[in-house]
């Protein structure tokens, strides 16, 4: 992502995705009363998947040929087979290529014919809907604000009042369609997702998860885990203005003093199955139905959280990895973990020592609009615009209330647990690496995203001693409903440049031509993903083909080619916003390890991460490897460049 607007070949958005997994949620949704109508100004649509319109009349997503997937295939699993499984796995793309592969291409291929975008409803459903891990630290990242200082009570609910109307402001752009297009390119890129993170909300269901989009006129607000439900348009149908807003969120303040127990928000951090148990449960009450309801068709969640011990951070990156902890799990139950609800596309922190970020349930959209809402907020609430006029007429907030049974407080119980294990066991390492940042990169006639990512290649070889199959996503968003494609970030060249860089008998010649064959082969990848031409979702589309089809799974897909490269033990995105701030989330795999970043002019903000339960990662074993990576390849061009005066 970049600060205008434009998404240049070299950058890729923050993405979710976690291993496909098929379990099944136990129990069906109860029904649902209608509460507050007169907030209400689209009635609740549950839906699984709401098919994109294609308005910008953009192009359908390719089916790429059969041939071309296969070859960069072979070429992208090559670093994690020995030279007997290499010929093994070529001659199986062979059999698959004229047999049984050929009849699932063709039948993609009808597929293609009847459906705007292929691939749309079958991602939604199968990388999101379906997923059964909690959605906390697996799927749901946070992004960190620049840090506030609030000297009291009533700074925090200025500043939350502030973004609420900035939040409100930007909706009101996207409503009258006046975001500017972005662009790869010539090529302008599908803006649905924007449509898609105000009101929506998603919704346990047996065995798939659905969602829920609206367009209300109230928010949802959170304090010491009672939930709120607070109109910011008045009775006379105008909008509140800073002070009103301020006002509402006192009274909330008032009536929420002490922290309730029975905190139903923290059971959207569970396991889905578990979830959607109670929430069936719940839903048995009509009051709990009325309650559900509200917060899944508010426009957005509020979280006024309580102090997070930022005045014990000693340094920058402390603060930066407490903030990341508070934004993706609230550091456990027993601080902020169960002042959430998780399952809303859109979740502001607020918290009362200067914290502030969001949260954001991945299903509906991916980093892009998230970030740019980041950097329209921030330089909002910078701007200090006068207030308007009040609304004549305001509401008070109401207490949404829950009658919870003594099974649900079981269950609230046990999700207070399991989060609390989940915080644990998430080893994150936050930090601003600032010797250089882009512009230096740039200077060196190097594709930024590409240089970090093969930074992080080299990383971990050195670490481990072995090939890292490494994820990264690629927006296929110049496609009518595109949403990413895998850029494969180890190759060969990778390989043999971080091998290059280990090798102390290797000259700086050989290790600059390594550092640059693995940054072309990177940027060569990452052009092709972009364009829908990459490796994953062809195969993945060959896979949901043959299983809808009642056809035998071929064997490519338990073949160890696609069983480790599939393996993604380096997770990592590009998020880059104007402002001093980063995205953050957990591993995909138990193994692996995260990484989110920023780059930025100067410095590069990291958000890193890997799970303490694995005595294989760590996350400050793994920042102290990239640190090292960045400063060789800097000082390996510095002299590459005084060699040359």
């Amino acid at each position: 992502m970049t600060n205008n607007n434009k998404v240049q070949k070299s950058n890729s958005e923050i993405e979710g995705l976690k291993m496909l997994r098929g379990l099944r949620i136990l129990g069906p949704r109860g029904s649902i009363l209608e509460p507050y109508v007169s907030s209400l100004r689209v009635s609740c649509n549950y839906t699984s998947t709401q098919p994109s319109v294609n308005l910008q009349n953009l192009p359908q997503l390719p089916v790429p040929k059969l041939n071309d997937t296969l070859k960069k295939y072979l070429k992208s699993v090559q670093p994690f087979l020995n030279e007997e499984e290499f010929a093994k796995t070529s001659s199986l793309l062979k059999e698959f290529e004229a047999g049984i592969g050929k009849q699932l291409q063709a039948l993609l291929e009808k597929r293609a014919e009847k459906h705007q975008n292929w691939l749309e409803d079958w991602w939604l459903n199968t990388a999101y809907l379906e997923y059964r891990d909690p959605v906390t630290v697996y799927s749901s990242p946070g992004l960190v604000f620049p840090f506030q200082k609030f000297n009291s009570q009533q700074d925090q609910l200025k500043y939350a009042a502030k973004t609420i109307l900035a939040a409100l402001e930007y909706k009101s752009l996207i409503d009258n369609n006046k975001i500017p297009v972005e662009m790869m390119g010539k090529s302008p890129l599908d803006m649905g997702q924007y449509k898609k993170i105000f009101g929506t909300c998603r919704i346990p269901a047996e065995k798939r998860d659905k969602l829920s989009y609206n367009d209300s006129q109230y928010i949802t607000v959170i304090h010491n885990n009672h939930i709120f439900h607070v109109d910011v348009w008045g009775s006379d149908n105008k909008r509140l203005n800073e002070n009103q807003i301020v006002e509402a969120l006192q009274k909330v303040m008032d009536q929420s003093s002490e922290a309730t127990s029975d905190c139903v928000g923290v059971l959207t951090s569970e396991n889905r199955d578990n979830w959607a148990k109670a929430y069936q449960l719940l839903c048995k009450e009509s009051m709990n139905q009325s309650s559900l309801r509200d917060v899944e068709r508010s426009l957005l969640v509020l979280c006024l959280d309580k102090v997070a011990g930022l005045w014990r951070c000693n340094t920058v990156d402390e603060r930066f990895t407490l903030a990341a902890a508070h934004t993706i799990h609230g550091a456990g139950a027993d601080n902020n973990g169960a002042n959430r609800w998780f399952d809303k596309t859109i979740q502001f922190i607020v918290g009362a020592d200067g914290i502030t970020g969001l949260t954001y349930e991945h299903s509906p959209a991916e980093g892009q609009p998230i970030a740019v809402l980041t950097d329209f907020l921030i330089k909002y609430i910078a701007e200090n615009k006068p207030q308007d006029s009040p609304s004549s007429s305001p509401k008070d907030p109401i207490r949404l209330n829950f009658n919870v049974s003594s099974e649900v407080k079981d269950m609230i119980k046990a999700a207070k647990q399991n989060l609390d294990k989940l915080a644990a066991n998430l080893d994150l390492d936050c930090f601003k690496y600032d010797r250089y940042g882009k512009n230096f990169i740039k200077s060196q006639k190097m594709s930024p995203d590409s240089y970090l990512q093969m930074a992080m290649q080299y990383a971990f070889y050195s670490l481990h001693k072995t090939p890292g199959a490494h994820y990264e996503s690629a927006a296929t968003r110049m496609y009518v409903g595109g949403r990413t494609e895998t850029i494969r970030s180890c190759s060969p060249e990778s390989v043999t440049f971080a091998r290059a860089m280990l090798d102390p008998s290797a000259s700086a010649k050989v290790k600059l031509a390594a550092m640059q064959g693995a940054i072309k082969a990177h940027k060569d990848y990452t052009v092709q993903a972009l364009q829908g031409f990459g490796v994953d979702r062809h195969l993945l589309g060959l896979k949901l083909t043959a299983i809808e089809n009642n056809i035998e799974l071929p064997k490519l897909y338990s073949d160890p080619s696609y069983v480790r490269s599939a393996h993604m033990r380096i997770s990592t995105s590009q998020v880059a916003c104007k402002a001093d701030g980063f995205m953050c989330y957990g591993p995909l795999v138990a193994d692996g390890y995260a990484t989110c970043y920023n780059p930025r002019d100067n410095d590069v903000n990291f958000a890193t991460s890997a799970f303490t339960a694995h005595p294989d990662t760590a996350a400050p074993r793994y920042r102290a490897a990239l640190t090292k990576a960045l400063h060789d390849m800097h000082d390996l061009l510095l002299h590459n460049t005084r060699s040359k005066l």
